[in-house]
C-alpha cells in the first residue's frame, strides 16, 4: 500500500498520462477497430479504465460528484455483472459514439475529480481502492499495446505502430540447467505492498527436485520444431490442442509470415526479418506444451517457476506454466463487485508467470499470477523449459 497521498496522487497521474501516451501513435481510425472478440478497441480501453474509477470510487466517496454521462456505465462496463447492464463484448467495435474526443474529455473529468478526492485526505479504504484502480489501468495499458498490435497486424498494410518500440532485449547466452533441490517451499505474496487477491494465501508446497532453463526458448529453437513438422505430429498435442491446430490451420506462431527467402515477423516496429536469437512469442499454451513434448521436456509448474525465479532473468515474455489457474488455500474473494475481479475466472485457464515487454512499470512481481485460456496467443507469451 502506498502510504502517502502525495505519492499515490503522483502514481495515479503518471498512470493516467501513460495510457494516453500509448495512444499517441494512433490515427483516429484506429481507435474503434475490433477484429476479434478478445481484442477491444483502444477507445474502449480509455473509457473502461475511467469508468472503473468513476463507478467504484467517485460515485460512492466523492461528495457532490457529478457523473460525466449516465450512459457511459452501460458502454464501458466490462464483465461486472453486479454493476448493471453493459454492451456485449463483441459489440465494442460498433461504438462509433461516444467520440474519441468525448472519451478524452471523460478521462479529464474523472482524473480531476480523483485528484480533488486525494487532496481531501481520504480514508485508507479510498486510497486502497484508488491503488487497485491504478493497477487495473496498468493491466489495460498492456492490453492496449497487444490489442493495438493485433489491430495493426491484421491490417493488410501491416502499418508500423512505432519504429522505436523494441520488443526484444536480446541475451544470446547459451541456456543452462538450473537446479532446485526437493523440499518444502513457501508460495504466495509475502510483502506489505500492493498485490492482487489471487496472490494471497501464503502456503507451503512440496516440490520434487527439478531443473529449469536459464532462458526462454528462442525463435531459432522453435523454428526447428516447425521444420520437423511439429504442427503435423498429432502425438505431440493435447486432444483439444490438436483440434485447435487443425480447425484453425495453425502452422506457426502468431505474426510469423513465411516468405520466399525465409520468415518475417510483424512487431510493433513493423514487419522485420525474423530475429532468430529473440525469444519466441505469441504462442498458445497448446503450442508451448507441444514444443516441450517434441524436446522430450516439459513446462514448469507455477510453483516451480516461483521458487526458481531468483536464479534467472524474467519479464520479457509471459511464461506459460503447467498449472491450472486455481485459488490458493483459504482464498476469499473481495466483497461486492470487486470480488468479480479474479475469482470468477478460476476455471478452464492456465497460469502464466513473469511479465512482458508490454507490461507497465511497477506492476509485476515474482508472485504475480496472469491467466488465459490455453488457445489464446495475442499477448506476449513464451515458454521456459523444465525437466
Amino acid at each position: 500500500m502506498i502510504t502517502s497521498s502525495i505519492s499515490l496522487l503522483d502514481f495515479l497521474l503518471e498512470t493516467r498520462e501513460h495510457t494516453e501516451t500509448i495512444c499517441k501513435h494512433l490515427q483516429i481510425e484506429d481507435y474503434v477497430v475490433q477484429p476479434i472478440e478478445d481484442v477491444s478497441p483502444p477507445k474502449w480501453h480509455l473509457g473502461h479504465t475511467t469508468w472503473f474509477f468513476e463507478d467504484f470510487i467517485l460515485k460512492k466517496y466523492k461528495l457532490n460528484y457529478q457523473v460525466y454521462d449516465n450512459h457511459f456505465a452501460y458502454v464501458f462496463n466490462s464483465y461486472y455483472e453486479s454493476m448493471g447492464a453493459r454492451v456485449v463484448r463483441t459489440d465494442r467495435g460498433n461504438l462509433s459514439r461516444p467520440t474519441v474526443d468525448q472519451v478524452y474529455s471523460y478521462r479529464k473529468h474523472v482524473t480531476n475529480a480523483l485528484k480533488e478526492l486525494l487532496e481531501e485526505n481520504p480514508s485508507e479504504e479510498v486510497e486502497s481502492l484508488i491503488e487497485i484502480g491504478i493497477h487495473h489501468e496498468k493491466q489495460h495499458q498492456e492490453l492496449l499495446l497487444t490489442d493495438i498490435k493485433y489491430i495493426l497486424g491484421n491490417n493488410p498494410l501491416l502499418p508500423t505502430y512505432s519504429v522505436d518500440f523494441n520488443e526484444f532485449k536480446l541475451n544470446p547466452k547459451p541456456a543452462e540447467w538450473l537446479s532446485v533441490e526437493e523440499g518444502i517451499h513457501s508460495i504466495g505474496y509475502k510483502g506489505s505492498g500492493f498485490c492482487y487477491d489471487n496472490e494471497l494465501g501464503l502456503h507451503k508446497v512440496y516440490l520434487n527436485s527439478f531443473q529449469i532453463s536459464s532462458r526462454l526458448v528462442t525463435n531459432a529453437e522453435y523454428l526447428e520444431f516447425i521444420e520437423d513438422s511439429g504442427y503435423k505430429q498429432t502425438l505431440l498435442w493435447h486432444s483439444e490442442g490438436w483440434s485447435w491446430v487443425t480447425e484453425n490451420n495453425i502452422t506457426a506462431p502468431l505474426y510469423w509470415h513465411k516468405q520466399v527467402d525465409g520468415w518475417e515477423y510483424y512487431g510493433l516496429n513493423g514487419l522485420q526479418k525474423l530475429n532468430l536469437e529473440a525469444p519466441v512469442t505469441h504462442i498458445s499454451y497448446f503450442e508451448a506444451y507441444a514444443y516441450a513434448q517434441w524436446r522430450g521436456l516439459r513446462l514448469p509448474t507455477e510453483f516451480e517457476w516461483e521458487v526458481a525465479q531468483s536464479q534467472f532473468d524474467w519479464g520479457e515474455r509471459w511464461e506459460w506454466t503447467e498449472s491450472a489457474y486455481l485459488p490458493y488455500p483459504n482464498y476469499t474473494k473481495a466483497p461486492g463487485a470487486l470480488g468479480e475481479y479474479n475469482g470468477k475466472f478460476m476455471v478452464s485457464q492456465k497460469t502464466l508467470r513473469g511479465g512482458s515487454v508490454a507490461t507497465s512499470n511497477n506492476h509485476t512481481r515474482s508472485t504475480y499470477r496472469n491467466f488465459f485460456h490455453p488457445q489464446l496467443r495475442w499477448q506476449f507469451t513464451g515458454l521456459r523449459l523444465a525437466r
